[in-house]
């Protein structure tokens, strides 16, 4: 057994023991869709196996806990996030990987940092991550899936765009607060969009 794989077994072992069950289960299925996108598109397979394991890894601390980490690391919080903590999960998903599980690649830190929002002039493995994140096979309520599934599969920035299409939509049609970090990564990936 390599060093790689070690790391992967370990990063497993410790996620299934702080994840819920159907938080760890999706995060496996966003390690398998990660890993087919990086072989299809040319990416490195294990920084993309590593990120899409560790982009939830903060996703079922408790709020306090989470919010105490803003403030030591000095994330800023909007009142939406200091109310709704899940918003803030993934730059306190990227702390945890960089403090805990020792990852200093600083593209797996922002390709989990980022993949709830997205940003423009992202990486090809924040596009993944953040693809996966969305299409993986657990994902069944978001609309357009078979359709983002096959484009993702031909180009990753295609498919970033129906993503961020759809969920600006879904998040304007509940009321729910959006980052503007993903308005401007929706323009930046729309802005030679001539479809």
């Amino acid at each position: 057994m390599n060093m790689n794989t070690e790391a992967i077994i370990a990063i497993r072992k410790a996620l299934q023991t702080s994840l819920k069950a159907s938080r760890y289960t999706h995060t496996l299925g966003v390690e398998v869709t990660a890993i087919e996108l990086a072989r299809q598109h040319g990416a490195n397979v294990y920084k993309a196996q590593i990120a899409a394991l560790l982009h939830d890894c903060a996703k079922d601390m408790a709020h306090k806990k989470a919010l105490a980490i803003c403030k030591s690391y000095g994330v800023s919080l909007t009142k939406a996030s200091q109310r709704n903590p899940d918003l803030v999960h993934a730059e306190v998903g990227a702390i945890v990987a960089k403090k805990i599980y020792r990852i200093e690649d600083d593209d797996v830190l922002c390709a989990i940092a980022y993949h709830t929002t997205g940003r423009p002039g992202m990486s090809l493995l924040e596009k993944i991550i953040y693809i996966a994140d969305y299409i993986e096979p657990g994902r069944d309520k978001a609309p357009n899936l078979p359709k983002i599934r096959a484009v993702a599969k031909e180009n990753l920035d295609d498919a970033l765009r129906y993503i961020m299409k759809d969920t600006i939509r879904y998040l304007k049609k509940q009321d729910k607060y959006i980052n503007p970090i993903t308005i401007e990564a929706y323009a930046y990936y729309t802005k030679d969009d001539t479809r």
